[in-house]
């Protein structure tokens, strides 16, 4: 986890802070349902500012797999609570600047469920913005799971560069991504691949649908 950043990317003292940080997680199961009781599940997670949602997930490129969506509205995902994590005093310029150098350190081809999934980046993304952590029930199963990889499946194991993948992009040099999540036609909504600092807001890529 990069807890340090330069400049104004720094996390803030609560005194000097403006603007709320939100925690959004989702459930990827119903199970969760049960699961949760025990302090565990399967959980996705994005970091809500601004007005706007970021998270994290994989394609086949090695370019940012850092993405941005309605709040609360996250295709193919079922939305369960928003936790309040701090507030930070970066204004929506300073923040926009800031999250495409962060996407610059995420990958969508470095993407693993273990050890470098949607909850690593929105707790590193918090830690930077506020100081504080993410709740340690988001992501416990990956904790577990790094904890015992000796007895994972191999596709699993950290060594691995097995990933779970976005829905088919479409990029603005005209490439595409192919995905193999299975999402439901009726739950897809637009995301938006955000690109790293040398590239202009206006390469913000759009999905495809199909």
């Amino acid at each position: 986890m990069g807890g340090a950043v330069s400049g104004s990317a720094a996390a803030v003292d609560a005194e000097g802070a403006s603007y709320p940080v939100m925690l959004n997680v989702y459930d990827l199961t119903p199970l969760n349902n049960y699961l949760h009781w025990c302090g565990l599940g399967i959980f996705h997670s994005a970091v809500e500012v601004h007005g706007s949602e970021y998270s994290f997930g994989a394609h086949d490129h090695p370019s940012s797999g850092v993405f941005e969506v309605e709040p609360k509205n996250c295709p193919g995902f079922i939305y369960r609570c928003s936790i309040f994590i701090g507030r930070t005093s970066l204004n929506p310029l300073e923040f926009r600047e800031f999250i495409q150098r962060m996407a610059s350190e995420y990958h969508g081809d470095t993407y693993h469920l273990i050890s470098k999934n949607c909850n690593h980046f929105t707790d590193d993304l918090c830690v930077r913005l506020t100081g504080k952590t993410i709740p340690g029930w988001v992501n416990r199963l990956a904790r577990l799971g790094a904890f015992c990889n000796c007895l994972l499946p191999e596709s699993m194991r950290l060594e691995s560069t097995e990933t779970k993948h976005l829905a088919d992009c479409r990029f603005s040099d005209g490439s595409n991504t192919t995905s193999n999540e299975n999402f439901d036609e009726d739950d897809l909504e637009d995301k938006h691949l955000l690109p790293t600092s040398s590239i202009s807001e206006d390469a913000i890529v759009k999905e495809v649908h199909r």
